[in-house]
Formats: C-alpha cells, structure tokens, sequence
C-alpha cells in the first residue's frame, strides 16, 4: 500500500543507538516462518526493502517497479542480508554490479535474472495472492533465499572472478572505502556458509557507518535536500511560467546556464562586457553541443535549433 513498497532503512537513525526490534531480527522471522510469505512489490524495492523482499519466500512485482542496492553510494555496504542473498538469486557477476555499482534495476530484468517470480500486468494484491493461492496448491516447499547454492557455486575457489571486477572498477572506486568492502562480502557469500557470511556482513557495516568517508557522504545526501528547500517559500508555490532569460557573462558558468536555458526551449540573451570574451564562451558552448552531438546524443538540426535561442 502507500506511494511505494520501501526506498530503503531510514538513514537518520545510522550512527545512534539502536532500537529493538533489529532489521537482522525481522527479517529471520520472515525467512523462518512456517507459513509461506511472499512480497507484493510496487514502487521501489531499494536497499533494506529489497533485503525484506529477498527475505521473503517469493517475490510478485508490477512493471514500474526499481529494484537496487544502493547503500554503496552513502559509503556503505547492505546491512541486512543484501550482499549474502542477492548473488543467491541474480548471480556473482549481477551481484556485484548491483552492489558495488549501486544502480537498480527494472522490474523486467528483475524477473530475468530470477531476482522476481512473477509479474502482475494489473492489482498487484489480487495478482499476489493468486500467486501465493497457486504455490500452496501446487504443494511447493518454502523456498528460503539462504539456501540457494546453484547460482554462486560456479563461483566457489575462483579469485580470479573478483579480481578482474575489482579491475573493471578501480577507476571509478578510487579514495571510497565501501565498494572494497561490498566486493569482500560478495566474495563471502561464495565461499562461507550463509550465517558467517551475514556476521561478515554486520561487522563491515559497522565499520562503515563509522567511516570519515560514509559520514561525508551521508553529509552530502542530506545537504542536497535541504538545498531545494526554502524555508520562505511554501511547498505548493506554483513556479512561474519562464518566457525569457539572460545571463550576466559569458564565462564558465554563464555559459553552462545559458545552455540549460537553451535545453529546454528558452530563449536566453547572454550580456558580456567585450565582444571577444563573448564569442570566445559562445565558441565554447558550441563547442559543448558538437561534442553531445558526436556522442549520438544531440541531433546537428538540435544544435543549431539551441544555438539559435542563445
């Protein structure tokens, strides 16, 4: 119910004292339960909600729904059972680009991969119990995530397979300490059974949450949001229709404005102070669009359209 299933933990609560019940304690309820449990997914299904969806014994998703962990780009590893669970039902390879990547994944590729078992074309909650109402039928047994072996045993004794994606990512992990420590539980979850590889996971998260480097990007996360509120202006102000626009200098800035201007079909007049320095950031921001337009991304008719607003 509600707007989405669940965006992940509540990150406010990272670095104070824990309160009962533990996501870890929740979750191993869920897993053990006698009675067959099956997560009706709409939305997204990001961090610790997808940690509870893998928890559950199936999982019916609809076509808009996102599925992600996306902990590594707050400096942090899954904390509940993420990177034990998900290389259990998608796959090492999957896994790790997943984790150590943080970007999700659609509901289509979702059911591919294995990581959904149905999807619902129109009510998720009728689809669900339908779904639910056809697995007991059928007399299949609870299907427990952590016991899943056949898709990370091609993997057990083979380094070479988290060497070369620690490789392929160096560049783009560089100076953060968290992709380093999702690739290690990753690589746990291959070759450790499945509770040693979830205390593994615990103490990594632990030492993350208290990392300079997941406390900064933590910074960062909230000072963004807080960015795009202005305590004197009310949520529901209506913006104004913008018919025109001009920019002061024709610089690094002036120009990158002029151009988001221009992106959207808004005529805008860029004032310099000499004629040189305003053909030399007009040359530059022409030079931006061809750029675009080499990579396939701008059509030339769709730069000469911006160029003619600015």
């Amino acid at each position: 119910a509600g707007r989405t299933f669940i965006a992940g933990a509540d990150i406010t609560e990272f670095g104070k004292p824990p309160q009962a019940p533990g996501l870890h304690d929740v979750l191993d309820i869920i897993e053990r339960s006698p009675k067959l449990v099956v997560a009706a997914i709409h939305g997204t299904a990001l961090g610790g909600g997808l940690e509870l969806a893998m928890a559950c014994h199936w999982r019916v998703g609809v076509k808009t729904e996102r599925l992600g962990q996306q902990e590594v780009k707050l400096g942090l590893a899954p904390g509940a059972g993420g990177t034990q669970r998900l290389p259990r039902l998608v796959g090492v390879e999957k896994a790790l680009q997943m984790i150590v990547g943080g970007d999700p994944i659609g509901c289509d590729e979702g059911r591919r991969l294995g990581l959904i078992d149905e999807l619902v074309e129109d009510d998720l909650t009728a689809g669900a119990i339908a779904f639910a109402e056809r697995v007991l039928a059928e007399g299949r047994p609870l299907r427990k995530v952590r016991d899943l072996e056949d898709k990370i045993a091609a993997a057990r004794g083979k380094p070479e397979i988290f060497a070369a994606f620690r490789k392929s990512v160096a560049r783009q992990t560089r100076g953060f300490r968290a992709p380093e420590a999702c690739i290690k539980l990753v690589e746990a979850a291959v070759n450790l059974p499945f509770d040693q590889g979830i205390a593994r996971e615990r103490e990594a998260f632990l030492e993350l949450v208290n990392s300079p480097e997941s406390k900064a990007q933590r910074y960062i996360f909230f000072a963004e949001r807080e960015a795009a509120k202005i305590p004197d202006v009310p949520p529901d102000t209506a913006p104004k229709d913008v018919k025109k626009a001009a920019v002061i200098g024709a610089g690094t800035m002036g120009g990158g404005i002029a151009m988001n201007f221009a992106n959207v079909g808004i005529p805008v007049t860029v004032v310099e102070a000499a004629q040189e320095p305003l053909e030399r950031g007009l040359g530059v921001v022409r030079k931006n669009y061809e750029a675009t337009a080499a990579k396939g991304r701008l059509s030339q008719q769709d730069v000469e359209k911006r160029m003619g607003l600015i």
